[in-house]
């Protein structure tokens, strides 16, 4: 089969399309003919080595991925020859997604509903049900005004649609001209270019009050983070949920709480609260089978893998990356 395959940290040239073994499943594994990988931002930083707070670096020779959809064509031991020629995800791939060719514990497979593609799919079980764990921490309600960073990356596409359909208005933030149209096609009631100086004053100058923000969703963090939480009223939410600018904002504790700011780490509460995963993971597939999660995504071929971390580490893709054999 084919696999991208690192065998040295570094830059996005360390993935290597080559040609491995084919993977055999074991006893309650299925294997699965792969038609689309979910990537992740936190991919690049561990394929780089990792770094303080990260999960570990896997060890080398490695293939990177954790999302995976496609056709079961081979089932091992002990499990039921009807699982052939299902459509699937899952996020147990082994080896890791970045290949044609994968396997999966029966257990953590998800068959999938005629209505979902493989593509929505590797976006709505990682992606979505992350996103929807998160919104749970940050419960908006139709008269919030909700501050939305990189509202034009994998899980910005998914907030945005999702709670203006409660009613909240939203303001989606993103870098660049492109992007920022992106958000506004998204249904964002004011779209800024957080790029661009002076897009915090912007926000005040539609609204025509000081502080009109009620929650603020961060996954960028460092300065950008910081203007976003200057707009912010008194009594409203700050939910950190990323650092992709590789600098995580904290408000100064005395003055929030002096403003009655609560400040919500969801990104930690997530992995430490969150037990269930599988049911999050259902969740988000059945949200996006009935049309509640709208699947946002980029592809590439896999073949192109190194190409697609570069563009995402330079900060030039919109939505989900997602790699197709």
């Amino acid at each position: 089969m084919k696999a991208v395959v690192m065998r040295a940290y570094g830059g996005p040239e360390v993935l290597r399309y080559e040609e491995v073994p084919d993977p055999v499943p074991g006893p309650g594994e299925v294997r699965v003919a792969v038609r689309a990988s979910g990537v992740h931002f936190i991919e690049g930083r561990l394929r780089a080595g990792g770094a303080e707070g990260l999960p570990p670096a896997p060890a080398l020779p490695a293939i990177m991925g954790s999302e995976t959809a496609g056709t079961v064509d081979a089932v091992g031991d002990g499990v039921d020859d009807a699982w052939l020629g299902r459509r699937v995800v899952t996020r147990s791939p082994s080896p890791g997604g970045y290949a044609s060719s994968v396997t999966s514990p029966v257990s953590e497979l998800h068959e999938l509903p005629a209505t979902i593609g493989y593509e929505a799919a590797v976006t709505l079980i990682g992606t979505g049900s992350i996103t929807l764990d998160f919104l749970d921490q940050l419960d908006p309600v139709a008269h919030d005004v909700l501050l939305v960073l990189s509202a034009a990356g994998g899980i910005g596409r998914l907030t945005v649609p999702f709670v203006r359909r409660l009613g909240a208005t939203v303001i989606g933030a993103a870098g660049g001209p492109a992007k920022t149209a992106a958000v506004r096609e998204l249904g964002a009631g004011l779209a800024v270019d957080y790029d661009e100086p002076g897009w915090s004053e912007a926000v005040r100058a539609h609204f025509g009050t000081g502080r009109p923000v009620t929650a603020v969703l961060d996954g960028v963090g460092g300065r950008r983070a910081a203007e976003a939480y200057g707009l912010l009223a008194d009594g409203g939410r700050l939910v950190t949920i990323g650092c992709a600018c590789g600098e995580w904002f904290a408000p100064d504790p005395e003055e929030a709480a002096a403003r009655s700011v609560t400040v919500v780490p969801a990104i930690g509460r997530w992995a430490t609260q969150v037990t269930d995963r599988r049911a999050s993971r259902t969740r988000a597939l059945e949200a996006g089978a009935d049309g509640r999660l709208e699947a946002a995504y980029q592809t590439f071929a896999l073949s192109d893998a190194a190409h697609a971390h570069a563009e995402m580490a330079a900060r030039r893709t919109a939505g989900k990356v997602v790699l197709l054999p």
